[in-house]
C-alpha cells in the first residue's frame, strides 16, 4: 500500500509501501478516492501539537467501503463513504450527553494500531485517520455514508472543513436571521462559516482575510463586506457598519491567539466570540477580564463545529443538492499522491481554498 509518511516534523514527504491490518470489530476498511488537504495536517506535521513519528497524516476523505469488521451495522462493503477524524464510543459521559465531538472512549486502535512497515515498525494514522494513503482502517463512526451522485473530491470537503464551518455558525452558535456575522480568515473553514451565516440569512456579513484571492472567495461564497484586516482597524470597518456596536457574533478561523484578540474587538456588548481555528499548544490569548463581564460577552469554542457527524452530512448533501450550499467552488486543485508535496507547498502559501489528493478508487 502506497502513503505519503512524515518521518521528521516539517520533512518531505515520502511514498513507500505500508501494511495495513483488517479490520477489527467496529471497524470497517475503505479505498481512499480522494483526501483534502486541511492546514491542520500542515500544522501537526510541523509539530504545532506534538505527536509521534513515523506518521500519515490526511484526515479530509472520501471513498468506498472495501471491507467491515465484526458489530459493524452502520455501512457495508460497496458505500460511497466521507471520513472524519471524529470517532464517538456512544458510551461515555460525552457521548450519553449528545457531545460526541468530545468522546472519551478508547478505541482498540488506541491501543494497536493497524498500520506499520513491511518490517513491522508501527506507523500513526494522525488524527484516527492517515488519509495520505490508499486505504485506511477507521471506526465506524467516522464514516458516514453519501450518495453515489456526490464526486468524491467534493465529499472529501465534508470530512473535516465543511462540517466544522457550518457547525460553527448553525450548530454551537446557533445564529439567529438577521444578526450581524463576522468571519476572521476565509480558507476552507472560513469560506464554509460564511457559507453557514448566508444560510442563517444573517446581514451583514464581514470577510476579513490579508488574502485578496480570499477576500474575492468570501464575496463570491456570500460575504456582504470584504475586509483588508492589514488596511485599517477591523474593529471600527465593523462599528460603522453596525450602529457603532460591533457584530453580534464573529467566528475566528485563524489558529492564532493574535487573531483571536482582534476578533474579540469586533464584538458588540452582548455578542459572541467563537473560536474556531485551532492554536498552537500552549498558546494563549489575552482578555480584559472587567469588560468580558461588563459587556456580557460570550467566548465559545467550536471543536469541529461542536456537531454530530452521522446527521451533519446528510444535512450538508441536502443543502448542496439544493443549491444553497458550494462545494464545488472550494476545490482549488486536485493533485496525484506523487504530487502531494507540490499540493502541501501550494496550500501553505495562503492563497489556496482546498488542494486535493485524488487516488484511483
Amino acid at each position: 500500500m502506497r502513503a505519503a509518511v512524515c518521518r521528521a516534523f516539517g520533512s518531505p514527504l515520502q511514498i513507500e509501501d505500508l501494511q495495513l491490518d483488517p479490520p477489527q470489530a467496529g471497524e470497517v476498511k475503505i479505498t481512499v478516492a480522494a483526501c483534502a488537504i486541511c492546514h491542520s495536517d500542515i500544522h501537526l506535521a510541523d509539530g504545532a501539537w506534538g505527536g509521534t513519528l513515523p506518521a500519515v497524516y490526511g484526515h479530509e476523505a472520501a471513498g468506498v467501503v472495501e471491507e467491515v469488521g465484526p458489530d459493524v451495522g452502520r455501512v457495508r462493503p460497496g458505500d460511497r463513504v466521507v471520513v472524519s477524524l471524529l470517532r464517538s464510543c456512544g458510551s461515555c459521559f460525552f457521548c450519553t450527553r449528545d457531545e460526541p465531538h468530545l468522546c472519551e472512549g478508547e478505541f482498540p486502535a488506541d491501543r494497536a494500531g493497524r498500520l506499520h512497515t513491511r518490517d513491522g515498525e508501527p506507523v500513526v494514522q494522525a488524527m484516527h485517520t492517515g488519509a495520505f494513503a490508499e486505504a485506511i482502517v477507521a471506526h465506524e463512526s467516522q464514516v458516514a455514508v453519501v450518495p453515489q451522485s456526490l464526486p468524491y473530491d467534493v465529499a472529501s470537503l465534508l470530512g473535516c472543513s465543511v462540517v466544522t464551518g457550518l457547525g460553527a455558525v448553525l450548530d454551537r452558535a446557533g445564529v439567529p436571521e438577521g444578526s450581524s456575522v463576522v468571519v476572521v480568515g476565509t480558507g476552507g473553514v472560513g469560506l464554509n462559516c460564511v457559507q453557514g451565516a448566508v444560510i442563517s440569512a444573517a446581514e451583514p456579513i464581514f470577510a476579513s482575510d490579508i488574502s485578496p484571492a480570499k477576500r474575492d472567495a468570501a464575496l463570491l461564497f456570500g460575504a456582504t463586506h470584504a475586509v483588508d484586516p492589514a488596511s485599517g482597524d477591523l474593529a471600527a470597518q465593523v462599528r460603522a457598519l453596525t450602529g457603532g456596536r460591533g457584530a453580534d457574533y464573529v467566528f475566528v478561523t485563524v489558529g492564532r491567539a493574535d487573531a483571536i484578540e482582534q476578533g474579540l474587538t469586533s464584538v458588540r456588548r452582548g455578542g459572541t466570540l467563537v473560536v474556531v481555528g485551532m492554536p498552537p499548544a500552549g498558546e494563549s490569548f489575552g482578555v480584559v477580564a472587567v469588560d468580558l463581564v461588563h459587556d456580557d460577552v460570550r467566548i465559545l469554542g467550536s471543536k469541529m463545529g461542536s456537531t454530530r457527524f452521522e446527521t451533519a452530512v446528510p444535512r450538508i448533501v441536502e443543502l448542496y443538492e439544493e443549491g444553497r450550499l458550494k462545494l464545488d467552488e472550494l476545490i482549488t486543485a486536485s493533485f496525484p499522491l506523487e504530487e502531494i508535496n507540490e499540493a502541501i507547498a501550494a496550500a501553505r502559501d495562503g492563497d489556496t481554498r482546498r488542494n486535493v489528493i485524488v487516488f484511483d478508487a
